[in-house]
């Protein structure tokens, strides 16, 4: 339960945004051999998915449950065909490949001539057209399989190490050295209170940890 890296960034900015590039620093600096991670939902992001399929390390992150519009079908509701590269709504209509945008996603549209007549057309569409438009992005199956990986024995205890373990640290943060609040303005004086906060929380680790073994 070793703290490894400190990393403070404006509030302006997502703590998902500098993630992989902290990891990598890690593995860099310590010679770490990354086999699993346990993150929040926060970090539930496309990108983040996919660079971790790409450094060939498990990743088990919280599920994060998206907003729907109120009376509208959610997305899920709408079944991906990978072998036909489409999507099934949910009165059994397809949904075809139509373009990808400049941002990576890829756009799924019905034919508006069956959805003009559909019972459930109010419920998924306001398109003018009677055409219902659903995106996938092109890392859209690494996230999937971050979702399976979740489920799996291995990834349901590695998200309670992290629980046990990660927020444990955070609450000894803030609780007992004075983390709750910044003391000083900038953001190089924070990262000063945020280096001593680890420094003594990673002593003290230390301490137990050589008071157990002697």
């Amino acid at each position: 339960n070793i703290i490894t890296d400190v990393h403070v960034t404006p509030g302006n900015i997502h703590d998902s945004k500098p993630y992989l590039n902290r990891l990598d620093r890690q593995v860099e600096r310590f010679g770490f051999s990354v086999e699993a991670v346990g993150l929040d939902a926060g970090y539930l992001t496309t990108p983040i998915c996919h660079g971790l399929a790409q450094r060939n390390i498990f990743g088990v992150i919280a599920h994060r449950r998206y907003q729907t519009r109120k009376g509208f079908l959610p997305k899920w509701k709408y079944k991906y065909d990978e072998e036909h590269d489409m999507y099934v709504c949910p009165q059994g209509k397809e949904l075809r490949y139509a373009t990808t945008d400049r941002d990576g996603y890829r756009h799924y549209k019905s034919d508006p001539k069956q959805c003009e007549t559909c019972p459930l057309l109010t419920q998924c569409t306001q398109n003018q057209k009677h055409q219902k438009t659903v995106t996938r992005h092109v890392w859209e199956g690494d996230k999937e399989q971050v979702r399976l990986n979740r489920l799996s024995s291995e990834g349901k205890w590695i998200y309670r190490m992290r629980k046990e373990k990660v927020e444990r640290s955070f609450a000894d943060s803030k609780e007992l050295h004075g983390l709750r609040y910044c003391r000083l303005r900038g953001k190089e004086k924070v990262k000063e209170q945020a280096l001593m906060t680890a420094a003594c929380q990673n002593m003290k680790k230390v301490a137990l940890h050589l008071a157990r073994v002697s």
